[in-house]
């Protein structure tokens, strides 16, 4: 691959300030080299060679390790119609034991997106991680070298509260259970957690049937997310609003305003199931009683519905979900109203403490809300329903929260913004491209901010296209931002690296579908590649 971006320059005197050779692992060298010098880069399985004979000091090699160097660029534009472009950081990016994971690796990595244009990055506050030694015992020691590193590169941040568990789900690509205090208290009462009616329990987020009950060592769970919020805000109250612009309140599984109703850990749910209902914990069952028992319906309130199918079937398998089913029924109409419902106000309930928390702070406030784009065009929309979403052909489920975020400011963020309904399997019956338009169409109703994700990781064109197409409207609104999933790796690949730059450009110029320059595609100033002191074997990647 040949990379042909610019880039700011950095002098080799600066590399010469980093007096012993570990101040180099993993740190990005850049050289300006003369336009007729060839430049030959592979992947990260294969050398490079360079052509050039003084490329670099020897300062840059002399810690005898092999160096990634990234391609960057620096032409940036913005006017009034800018949509501004963050980067989700890997999961794992602060390790087990709090500190952050390859802090060379990561100021190399942050050092490219800051070239390439993009406003900021995004990251976890992982509860398992920084709340994990007891209850209220906070570690942001790892959170607090990123803010700053972030800073230095004159980058923005956006804070996921991230209350749930990590593992389990698309695109987890490591595991970071609940706090372990939490975890002996769901030991003990496993109604704590989301059930299924089979009885399966689900560890990856406390059941909102019990938000309000002292069951976390003598706390609610709403008191603990708000006390953990709190720490957030004091450890970090100088940057808020300055380097930390957002903060993004986890409500449910990976983040989202959601039941866990489609888990793919051990098999238990395959795309395109229609997924099940998670009512069945002791709280949720008393709920659902007592809303029965409040309208004179005590029979509805015994159990949700005994014919709603398995994670793995499909709408017309079941005799809730199929086109004339249960659903559409005064007992079917109850269920959905009160199960979206208990979200809604599960979302109010938590939006409602961040928003007491963070109104003084000058950083803004989003929530996550899923993409189930499949069994969208079916009449009774089935996957929505098991997550909570209330949104069949008659009835409107995006409004009502778009709604309850507006009452409090918050951005309503929401994913698969980069998929296209052709690229759909036909017998999944999805619309993603639908679903997006009924969601832009609620926040504009609601007055609310909408921002968007991609929900799975995407490196090509198309995918780009169809997120710059997205996120214009004709009604002259557009995103506020786009977070785009994931740095890693393969990102800084030629092609790749590309598409983002050139995206993240279109983006800053108001979703302008327009090429990089001629000599953005075709001429180079920097060597992109590895450098190698001939008497050292490791190979030591500078990306994460």
């Amino acid at each position: 691959m040949t990379l042909t971006l610019r880039s700011t320059n950095l002098a080799l005197k600066d590399l010469r300030s980093l007096k012993n050779s570990e101040d180099f692992t993993n740190l990005i060298c850049i050289a300006r080299i003369k336009p007729s010098h060839r430049v030959r880069a592979f992947s990260s399985i294969h050398a490079a060679h360079i052509t050039h004979k003084k490329i670099l000091s020897s300062d840059c090699t002399s810690n005898g390790k092999w160096e990634k160097l990234h391609e960057l660029i620096g032409q940036h534009h913005t006017n009034d119609t800018k949509v501004p472009v963050f980067v989700m950081l890997p999961l794992d990016t602060i390790s087990v034991g709090g500190s952050l994971n390859k802090p060379r690796a990561m100021n190399a990595s942050l050092m490219a997106l800051k070239t390439a244009g993009v406003e900021g990055v995004m990251v976890d506050a992982w509860w398992g991680l920084v709340e994990k030694d007891g209850p209220q015992k906070y570690n942001w020691d790892g959170y607090d070298e990123l803010v700053q590193m972030v800073q230095r590169h004159g980058l923005k941040l956006q804070v996921v509260m991230s209350f749930h568990q990590c593992g389990g789900n698309v695109g987890d690509s490591c595991s970071i259970p609940l706090p372990p205090w939490v975890l002996e208290e769901i030991n003990k009462n496993p109604d704590l957690v989301y059930t299924d009616r089979s009885g399966r329990r689900n560890p990856e987020y406390i059941s909102l049937g019990c938000d309000s009950l002292p069951v976390l060592a003598g706390r609610t769970p709403i008191q603990v997310y708000s006390d953990y919020m709190r720490s957030f805000r004091e450890k970090f109250k100088d940057y808020l609003g300055k380097v930390i612009v957002e903060i993004q309140v986890g409500m449910g599984p990976c983040g989202e305003l959601r039941y866990p109703s489609y888990p793919e850990s051990n098999g238990t749910w395959r795309f395109p199931g229609i997924g099940e209902f998670q009512c069945y914990d002791k709280y949720m069952k008393a709920s659902l009683e007592a809303a029965a028992e409040a309208i004179g319906q005590q029979e509805w309130g015994r159990s949700g519905p005994h014919d709603s199918g398995h994670y793995q079937q499909f709408p017309e398998d079941t005799g809730f979900f199929r086109r004339e089913g249960t659903w559409n029924t005064p007992y079917g109409q109850f269920f959905l109203k009160w199960y979206s419902r208990k979200l809604i106000e599960h979302g109010d309930n938590i939006l409602a403490a961040a928003n007491g928390i963070f109104k003084d702070t000058g950083a803004k406030l989003s929530g996550k809300v899923a993409g189930i784009h499949w069994h969208y065009k079916t009449r009774s929309h089935a996957a929505e329903l098991t997550a909570g979403y209330y949104n069949t052909r008659d009835q409107d489920a995006y409004l009502p929260i778009a709604r309850m975020f507006a009452k409090y400011g918050v951005i309503l963020n929401f994913t698969c913004m980069e998929m296209k309904d052709g690229e759909q399997p036909e017998h999944a019956n999805c619309s993603p491209e639908g679903l997006v338009q009924q969601v832009k169409k609620a926040t504009q109703t609601a007055g609310v901010e909408l921002a968007g994700e991609n929900a799975l990781e995407r490196y090509d064109a198309s995918a780009f296209g169809q997120v710059l197409a997205t996120s214009k409207s004709h009604s002259g609104s557009s995103l506020s931002a786009f977070t785009y999933l994931r740095m890693n790796k393969r990102l800084f690949e030629g092609d790749n690296w590309r598409h983002l730059v050139e995206f993240v450009k279109n983006m800053s110029e108001g979703g302008q579908n327009k090429r990089l320059s001629e000599s953005d595609l075709k001429g180079t100033d920097l060597y992109v590649g590895f450098i190698k002191e001939r008497s050292i074997q490791k190979n030591e990647p500078a990306l994460v």
